[in-house]
């Protein structure tokens, strides 16, 4: 390890190098964030296992091409990201007028009391399970360029520069886009505020 690199882009140098257990580590320190920025674009628990997963498997195999390791965190969760918007989108045109897949939507997201969630001010938080199920259905009426920019910055905490990179937009999109959403979500929601 260089003198004054952080443990993590030591991870990083040694898994690009072909270190395996190095890059299972960097797999164990992720692995919740992408699991939850996957099931929060996917909503099903089951996909967003397994497109963290093929994830995971793509950032190995193109690990070699990322130049700046200490922006792995950030590159990994567009990788995510990206596999996710691509897995919905399919998924969609799969499944169009399936009313199997809505009704199983949210399934796995009722199971605790409380849940985390993102707020019409755009600030995550616990929520009991009626607002859950109502900002849950509210997030899902969105236009997809809004939800999505909401999600990836407000409650995921990616920064807007990434958020523009993952959605293929400028920065003062995303800054609109999260702007709309939330005056939407305050509107769709004022009843339970």
């Amino acid at each position: 390890m260089v003198v004054g690199q952080s443990p993590e882009v030591d991870l990083v140098c040694r898994a690009r190098d072909g270190d395996a257990e190095a890059f299972g580590d960097l797999v164990r320190i992720y692995h919740k964030r992408a699991v939850s920025l996957a099931f929060r674009l996917l909503g099903n628990s089951a996909d967003a296992a397994d497109v963290s997963q093929d994830a995971f498997l793509r950032a190995f195999c193109s690990l070699p091409q990322l130049e700046d390791a200490s922006r792995f965190g950030g590159w990994l969760m567009r990788v995510v990201a990206n596999l996710s918007l691509n897995y919905r989108r399919s998924r969609a045109s799969r499944s169009a007028g399936s009313l199997d897949d809505g009704s199983e939507l949210w399934a796995d997201a009722r199971r605790p009391a409380t849940r985390r969630n993102v707020s019409a001010s755009g600030e995550a938080e616990a929520l009991p399970d009626e607002l859950h199920d109502a900002v849950s259905a509210a997030l899902e009426r969105l236009p997809e360029g809004q939800r999505l920019s909401l999600i990836l910055f407000s409650v995921e905490g990616v920064p807007q520069r990434e958020v523009a990179d993952i959605l293929e937009c400028s920065v003062e999109l995303v800054k609109w886009n999260v702007f709309q959403a939330r005056k939407k979500l305050a509107a769709m929601l004022k009843d339970h505020l």
